[in-house]
């Protein structure tokens, strides 16, 4: 928690007047800490708009993010979940007609999973207000500035995703 000392430093108010952005170590958690909030008060609002859990927005962030067509246990992998946890978070998707099973034609027993048209306009609803705020802020930088955001979030997810069990992060990668 900082202190009110901290929080002066933070704001440049430390006594030498107006200072440039800090950019340390700190002030990039509280930042990423603050966003991510955020975020979560959207995810949660739509899990429980939709009668989901936080959990199965992730999976359908998942599958709509995923570059080839996302199984049940790239899923699995992608979440750090068990196999039955999957299976349980597949089916009140497809329940709720978010997700759709989808039989390889080439071998039937792999299955794919896709996001659901019809709900596609659900969560673009729902989540409008996170693109406006995200198209807001980019308006803000130029191209050269957005192109240095983009690859330091794309290292947080490198540096996020390559931590595994036991080198201090926990939960789902």
């Amino acid at each position: 928690m900082a202190t009110a000392n901290d929080q002066g430093q933070q704001t440049g108010h430390g006594g030498s007047g107006a200072s440039a952005p800090r950019t340390d170590l700190h002030a990039f958690a509280v930042a990423l800490r603050r966003m991510n909030g955020e975020i979560n008060r959207l995810v949660y609002a739509f899990a429980g708009d939709q009668g989901l859990h936080a959990t199965d927005v992730q999976a359908l962030a998942a599958i709509l993010d995923a570059e080839t067509p996302m199984t049940p246990k790239g899923l699995r992998e992608h979440l750090g979940l068990t196999s039955g946890a999957v299976t349980a978070c597949v089916d009140r998707l497809e329940r709720a007609g978010h997700v759709r099973r989808v039989r390889e034609s080439a071998d039937r027993r792999v299955v794919h999973l896709y996001y659901a048209a019809d709900a596609r306009s659900a969560a673009r609803t729902h989540f409008r207000p996170l693109a406006e705020a995200a198209e807001a802020a980019r308006a803000r930088f130029t191209d050269d500035e957005l192109a240095v955001v983009v690859r330091f979030l794309a290292a947080m997810n490198e540096e996020l995703t390559n931590e595994g069990p036991g080198t201090g992060m926990s939960g789902p990668h």
